[in-house]
């Protein structure tokens, strides 16, 4: 009798972490969601507590021991970017499974891998943070992504960023109000306008995660007409394309060819708009085709962990391959 095949993908991302096992069918066989592993959130103990209960959780699901998975891969946020933390984030992912079958990588590779289905071509990430990724002809490239505090144009968190400044400059005059000075103030709750910086910066201030939760507010203040919101949306799609772009010249695509692009994350898959706006300059710069994502990231990262392993769940022989 044929053993049967479970590939583990883990997505995290600056929200959550969604663990999908898929067998040599391609069927998801179990999934589970857990804390943030974005290590500058939550720190590495607080990162390896999620993704212990992650694959414990799976493993139970299945009734099997994490060895017996047949590879995984670990996309994680800010993998990549710090040679201090990464070996023993490294370490710890091989410590839960019990073997050295698995990768670690960062959780960009999870977009481009479910919303492509490993094929060539770029993804953009617009979720929490933002990044680009792609690969053609086994080179790969990312563009953006360098963290909240001086990166992720076009993120959601990017966006809240910017709605929160026109709010201050509506308050203070330097912006006639519109839409969204009203929309933070009815959110917050505000007596005055200048409590705003308690709520999101006090003792008791926002995480990251929750200042991406406002982006939406700017969005709905977009959609009433207000200006300074329209022209955040505006400029979170020149950002995205800008990535794109860059990452179109360094995978090496010739000016005449056809680039597949898809994409991944609230901001693009929610807010139409800003993917409208984005799908139209993109459209002014080259060949570009937009395809709708065919899986989740999470999904992407467990059909990357049979990549890996030279399986091809989706193209199966024989139904798995041994």
């Amino acid at each position: 009798m044929m053993k049967t095949l479970y590939f583990l993908g883990v997505d995290g991302g600056g929200t959550k972490t969604e663990f999908v096992c898929i067998d040599g069918r391609g069927a998801v066989a179990a999934r589970q969601i857990e804390d943030t592993t974005y290590h500058l959130q939550v720190g590495l103990d607080g990162a390896v507590r999620a993704l212990e209960a992650g694959v414990a959780g799976i493993c139970a699901q299945l009734g099997i021991a994490p060895s017996e998975l047949t590879y995984a891969f670990f996309g994680l946020p800010a993998f990549g970017e710090d040679s201090a933390i990464d070996p023993q984030l490294e370490r710890h992912c091989g410590r839960l499974l019990g073997h050295d079958r698995y990768r670690c990588g960062n959780d960009m590779i999870c977009g481009w891998a479910g919303s492509l289905a490993c094929a060539d071509g770029i993804n953009l990430v617009a979720g929490t943070g933002s990044i680009g990724y792609g690969e053609r002809q086994g080179r790969a490239a990312r563009a953006g992504g360098w963290g909240e505090i001086f990166s992720d144009e076009g993120s959601a968190y990017w966006i809240a960023i910017q709605g929160l400044n026109a709010f201050t400059r509506m308050s203070d005059g330097r912006l006639p109000k519109g839409p969204l000075y009203r929309a933070f103030r009815d959110h917050f709750g505000l007596d005055a306008d200048i409590d705003i910086c308690a709520r999101v910066m006090g003792k008791q201030g926002l995480q990251r995660g929750e200042i991406a939760g406002l982006a939406p507010i700017v969005s709905q203040a977009a959609a009433a007409g207000d200006e300074a919101a329209i022209r955040i949306n505006d400029q979170a799609a020149g950002e995205l394309a800008a990535m794109a772009e860059a990452l179109r010249t360094e995978l090496g695509f010739a000016a005449d060819e056809l680039v597949p692009l898809s994409w991944s994350g609230g901001v693009l898959t929610n807010n139409s708009p800003v993917r409208s706006r984005l799908e139209a300059l993109l459209r002014e710069k080259a060949r570009y085709r937009f395809v709708e994502p065919q899986h989740s990231p999470a999904y992407g990262a467990a059909l990357y962990a049979a990549h890996l392993a030279d399986a091809d769940p989706l193209h199966p022989v024989n139904g798995e391959r041994p």
